[in-house]
């Protein structure tokens, strides 16, 4: 048997073995009188494994990890922790092998908000329920900053150990786990010059990230300092990752550094340089911009109306590309007109009353435009409302939510509404799109309802509610409401449950009714409060201590 332990007999058992017996024999030495050819390969095949096995040399043990950072925050309730195993089992089970879900609460969905309420109350993760997170987080990446910022530093400690879950080590969800209350243990404090520092020089791209948000949040001019001192010596990915983290808290103390970027060797940094400048309206670049765009656009009042009238740029000049304005237009958009938007839209809003005769921006986007410059025109404003995110210009661009949504002053695009929208006040937003779906129904709201607050104010959460009553009762097609039946699964106010019992029932199928289209309301409402309520426990729970 000696021959059979080579490399190569091992290698023709193996071809025996896939091939098959009757079609390549195993070598002559395997065969045994009295055994079938294949009963000998397998007992050839066993004896040499246990010879392999046995001969391995035994591998250096490695050294052990580091300990696991602690984490200050407070432990879950035993309720609230057995919740959270219940979800996360829910997760790895469920298939998604679609079909009709059931009256059942989809657990899948609430996770994201049992993750929320959880960091919201500043409790960390068990140290057993980690991997588990670690996974449900790498399967999707909409759970990745609420997940990594529960799992805290451990579960950063953790994520280092398998490479499977290098996805929170890098990038913006590293940073939203580093950044919270757990991770911030991983972190020096914003005042320790020395631990930041070194931090700083020597940490993970997530860590970076995380430590100079920190230490913005203490003290924005030394994490300019901190920037600046590392700045030319980054990466143009990181450099504009870095850039985009002056978000939060911009002001004018940034402009000097911004007003340097615009010279910066990667395009896409010089772009996000000139459209954070153009958001403090005080700013030499917004000064720039309002000079050239002023020169476009006039009041002509000539006739017996006034107009606004617009002269589009005749030339993108090197001082326009540097702040910021493309020179090329996207194909299909004439080169003036794509001009003429990226100025509208870098200029202070703040001007137009003054250029266009001391109106107000509800009279002014109610003027006609000369030359069928109007939709461009009011195109960059909504730009720039959003960019300046300037509520007096948002609701003169929405107007009034009772107007035919093709009509709208401003826009009729819903993403371009919904970004004006979010500019407003809570409370405002949530009338407003209230207000739209009793004039217009469900069909155009759904992207408006996702920038309201949640859980939804209770005008919004009743104007829903009645309009889905609405379409069961018109006998409407049900599977086309399910997106807006899902989003009320997660925004409801869980104390509407016991209003919405007396819509459970299977109602009467009026005539031309989709088949079975009562049944399937009747289960879906009883999904919707028999969510509502879980969500309602789960809330208790996690404020028991």
């Amino acid at each position: 048997m000696t021959g059979t332990t080579r490399t190569t007999d091992w290698e023709e058992l193996v071809t025996s073995a896939l091939l098959g017996t009757d079609r390549r024999p195993p070598p002559a030495a395997v065969l045994t009188p009295g055994k079938d050819a294949a009963t000998a390969l397998l007992d050839v095949a066993a004896l040499h494994t246990v010879r392999r096995r046995a001969g391995l040399t035994p591998a250096a043990a490695r050294p052990l990890p580091e300990p696991a950072p602690q984490d200050p925050r407070p432990s879950l309730p035993e309720a609230a922790r057995r919740r959270l195993t219940g979800l996360l089992a829910d997760r790895a089970a469920h298939t998604g092998s679609g079909g009709r879900r059931g009256a059942a609460p989809d657990l899948t969905e609430l996770l994201p908000q049992w993750l929320a309420a959880a960091n919201e109350k500043g409790y960390r993760a068990p140290a057993s329920a980690l991997p588990a997170l670690l996974e449900a987080a790498r399967a999707r990446t909409d759970l990745r900053p609420a997940a990594l910022r529960f799992a805290g530093a451990r579960g950063l400690w953790l994520a280092r150990l398998n490479s499977d879950w290098k996805f929170a080590l890098r990038g913006a969800w590293g940073s939203a786990a580093a950044s919270g209350p757990g991770g911030g243990a991983a972190l020096p404090a914003p005042d320790d010059a020395i631990g930041v520092r070194k931090l700083w020089d020597e940490g993970l791209f997530a860590e970076r990230v995380a430590v100079l948000t920190s230490v913005r949040a203490h003290d924005p001019a030394a994490a300019l300092a901190l920037l600046s001192g590392t700045w030319s010596t980054e990466r143009a990915e990181d450099r504009l990752m870095f850039l985009d983290s002056l978000r939060t808290g911009l002001s004018d103390a940034d402009e000097p550094f911004l007003e340097l970027a615009l010279s910066d060797r990667s395009r896409n940094v010089r772009t996000t340089a000139a459209e954070l400048l153009s958001g403090l309206p005080h700013s030499a670049l917004a000064g720039r911009m309002a000079e050239r765009a002023a020169t476009c656009i006039a009041l002509d009042r000539s006739g017996s109306t006034a107009t606004i009238a617009v002269e589009a740029p005749h030339e993108c000049d090197a001082a326009m590309q540097r702040d910021g304005i493309a020179p090329v237009p996207p194909s299909g958009r004439g080169e003036r007109s794509w001009w003429l938007g990226q100025l509208v839209e870098s200029a202070p809003l703040t001007i137009w009353p003054r250029r266009l005769g001391g109106r107000t921006p509800e009279e002014i986007v109610t003027l006609p435009v000369t030359d069928g410059w109007g939709d461009e025109l009011h195109a960059a404003w909504c730009r720039a409302a959003v960019r300046q995110q300037d509520p007096q210009w948002s609701r003169a661009l929405l107007g009034t939510p009772a107007a035919p949504p093709a009509s709208g002053p401003g826009t009729s695009s819903l993403a371009e509404r919904a970004k004006l929208l979010a500019a407003l006040s809570e409370r405002e937003r949530a009338d407003w799109v209230a207000a739209f779906i009793s004039a217009h129904g469900l069909s155009e709201a759904f992207q408006l309802l996702g920038v309201c607050a949640v859980p939804w104010a209770e005008p919004l959460g009743r104007a829903v509610v009645d309009a889905l009553d609405i379409a069961r009762d018109a006998g409407s097609y049900p599977w086309s409401f399910s997106g807006v039946m899902g989003l009320a699964e997660r925004c409801l106010d869980p104390g509407e449950a016991a209003r919405l019992d007396l819509l459970t029932a299977t109602p009467d199928e009026p005539e031309g009714a989709s088949p079975g289209a009562g049944g399937y309301w009747s289960e879906a409402f009883q999904r919707l409060v028999s969510t509502l309520r879980l969500r309602a426990v789960m809330h208790a729970e996690l404020a028991r201590e």
